[in-house]
């Protein structure tokens, strides 16, 4: 790289570093807030865990967060450098607009190869070593979980309230059972109990004292013409807190697209090798098709990270501003578009037949051929 070269990579590199990482916490943020604040705040682990945690959520951001990142810092960049007349003054010293963006396809493909290693391994391991350690550190306190006069949702099926907890032992609660439509489909109020952790099963195990019991109906909770069951007892059995928040995304029970490449490989060789029954023959396609789509959808997420760096070069000069806001919007636009693009493909994933996973690749050659068509024009210039 000569002089001119390694001025724009820098440019570009430092513009795009600061970008991801703005991306990066956005997408990132939800899921501190939802998965990690209550705990923390709850005492369930100290700050040091809080931490490590929030760290293997990167990774996850930064699959979505470089390829927007990637084309905001190239459109920033590019656009500052042609409303400054820099890039006026390169093709006035006869430096094409294919050498003056060299060192940003370079940047663009260096970045993708780093995109396809955290889509296909660093995310993956990240994911599942995040819901381990948080695993782990809920399993050393697990009532810890329980708030006084906090309506707790993050069980699965149940919402809880504790009006006051001393240890193990709690007073005026309140348990709402949920449905799988999130409908109330027992209630029950005690004066006290206590919680049991169960480890076998990762639940709560509750035992209420001169508790009531009102049981809706079981096909239609949500029918009150009909009167509901409602017994009085000291205890009642058969309530059970699931912490599947918690530990219900273990190993055993992950998702496939949280598996690292060689998994995936091996899974979808498992799927291809079995010969289905005649009635599951549709389903058996259907799953096999979404290991392709997950399997494709990675390397798709890689490829945008150098198409979009194509894409922003000639929008870049072409718009020549210096306002951060509107390059923004010309990105969060573009994306949007990828990703709605990306998404409406995603929805075939029921129809096999399609080829979804061959059609997902749709966005990024549109995106290549628009960056393509746009260089040829300005180059022309």
């Amino acid at each position: 790289m000569n002089l001119l070269d390694r001025h724009i990579f820098t440019s570009v590199l430092l513009t795009c570093a600061a970008a991801v990482g703005l991306f990066a916490f956005v997408v990132a943020l939800p899921n501190v807030v939802k998965d990690l604040l209550t705990p923390l705040l709850a005492g369930q682990f100290g700050i040091g865990t809080f931490i490590r945690l929030v760290g293997l959520i990167i990774p996850f951001a930064v699959t979505y967060a470089l390829p927007m990142g990637i084309l905001t810092g190239v459109l920033l960049t590019l656009g500052r450098l042609s409303a400054d007349s820099e890039i006026t003054a390169m093709r006035a010293s006869g430096i094409s607009v294919l050498q003056t963006a060299r060192p940003v396809l370079v940047l663009g493909v260096l970045c993708a190869l780093a995109a396809l290693y955290v889509n296909l391994e660093s995310a993956p391991w990240a994911r599942t070593q995040f819901y381990r350690e948080l695993a782990a550190a809920v399993r050393a306190n697990p009532l810890r979980v329980i708030e006084p006069k906090t309506f707790i949702r993050s069980f699965s099926g149940t919402v809880l309230y504790v009006g006051e907890k001393d240890g193990a032992i709690l007073r005026d609660i309140w348990l709402w059972e949920l449905d799988d439509q999130s409908r109330v489909r027992r209630l029950v109020r005690a004066e006290a109990g206590r919680l049991d952790y169960e480890e076998a099963t990762n639940s709560l195990i509750p035992t209420f004292v001169n508790a009531k019991t009102e049981e809706r109906d079981a096909e239609n909770p949500e029918d009150f013409s009909k009167s509901p069951n409602a017994p009085s007892a000291r205890t009642t059995a058969g309530v059970r807190i699931a912490l599947d928040k918690y530990f219900g995304r273990s190993l055993e029970r992950r998702k496939d697209d949280w598996l690292p490449y060689d998994a995936l490989r091996a899974k979808q060789a498992q799927l291809a090798a079995e010969v289905p029954a005649p009635d599951k023959v549709g389903e058996m396609a259907r799953k096999r098709m979404e290991l392709s789509l997950i399997l494709h959808e990675k390397f798709n997420l890689s490829l945008a990270v150098f198409a979009f760096a194509l894409i922003g070069v000639p929008l870049g000069i072409k718009v020549s501003r210096r306002e951060t806001s509107a390059n923004l919007g010309l990105a969060l636009l573009l994306v949007v578009a990828f990703y709605l693009l990306t998404v409406a493909v995603r929805w075939l994933d029921r129809r096999p037949e399609l080829r979804p996973d061959l059609l997902l690749w749709l966005p990024n050659v549109l995106f290549i051929a628009l960056g393509a068509w746009l260089f040829s024009r300005i180059d022309r210039k």
